[in-house]
C-alpha cells in the first residue's frame, strides 16, 4: 500500500504534465506508452478486478480487455482526470456489463436505500483504519477479509485505502453520490474488523490452538 502524502504545487504541476504526456501518447497509440502504463499499473489494475470479482480467472479475463479498450478508446482520455481514475473507470464498467450476462453481484445493484448519509472523513495526517489493521496484522488476512464484504464496502475501501483516491474520485468512478461513498467507507470499516476477529478465530481453532 502506498503511503498518503500532501501533493506539492510542483507534484500537482507534474502530476499533469504526466497525464497531458499519456493523453498524447495514447492518440498516437504509443506502444512504448501502452508498455510502460501496463507495466505501472498492472498489479493495481489487477488487485482492484480480484475484489471486485472475487475471483482471479475472471479478473485476468477483465485485464486484459481493459488494456484492449486503452488501446481503442485512448483517445477519448484528455489527460484532465488523472489515468488512474480514468482506467479504473473503464474496469469497473467492464465488471458491470459481465455481472449483467452472469450471476454475480452486481456492482449497479448497491444498497441504496438503507444506507446512512451521515458524513464521514478520514484523517489525512493519521495511518487509516484499513492501514491500522495491516500494520497490526497480516495484509493477507485483510486481503482475504475485504473478499467476504459486500461488494459496495469492498471496492470503496479497495479505491480509498490500497489506491489512495480521494472521495471525489471515489464518486466519479462508481459514479455515486458523494454522500453514498462516505456512507459506504463508513459502514465498509465498521464491518471489516469483526470479519477479521472471525476469521483469525477460525484459524486458531483449525490450527487446534
Amino acid at each position: 500500500m502506498r503511503t498518503s502524502v500532501v501533493l506539492t504545487a510542483e507534484a500537482v504541476a507534474e502530476i499533469k504534465r504526466e497525464n497531458a504526456e499519456i493523453a498524447r501518447g495514447l492518440k498516437r497509440q504509443d506502444p512504448e506508452l501502452m508498455d510502460r502504463l501496463i507495466e505501472t499499473y498492472q498489479h493495481r489494475l489487477m488487485r482492484y478486478l480480484i475484489f471486485l470479482t472475487n475471483k482471479r480467472e475472471v479478473a485476468e479475463d477483465l485485464f486484459q480487455e481493459v488494456w484492449i479498450r486503452v488501446l481503442r478508446r485512448g483517445s477519448q482520455y484528455n489527460g484532465e482526470a488523472r489515468f488512474d481514475t480514468w482506467i479504473f473507470t473503464i474496469a469497473r464498467n467492464l465488471v458491470i456489463d459481465l455481472s449483467r450476462k452472469r450471476t454475480m453481484a452486481s456492482l449497479d445493484e448497491m444498497r441504496e436505500g438503507g444506507e446512512d448519509e451521515r458524513p464521514f472523513e478520514i484523517a489525512e495526517d493519521t495511518p487509516s483504519p484499513l492501514q491500522q489493521f495491516e500494520g497490526r496484522e497480516n495484509a493477507q488476512e485483510v486481503a482475504t477479509v475485504l473478499l467476504t464484504l459486500e461488494p459496495s464496502y469492498r471496492e470503496v475501501l479497495t479505491l480509498r485505502f490500497h489506491e489512495e483516491m480521494s472521495l471525489e474520485e471515489i464518486a466519479s468512478v462508481t459514479r455515486a453520490p458523494l454522500s453514498t461513498v462516505k456512507s459506504r467507507l463508513y459502514r465498509g470499516l465498521a464491518a471489516l474488523k469483526p470479519e477479521l476477529l472471525k476469521l483469525r478465530a477460525q484459524r486458531q481453532m483449525a490450527e487446534g490452538r
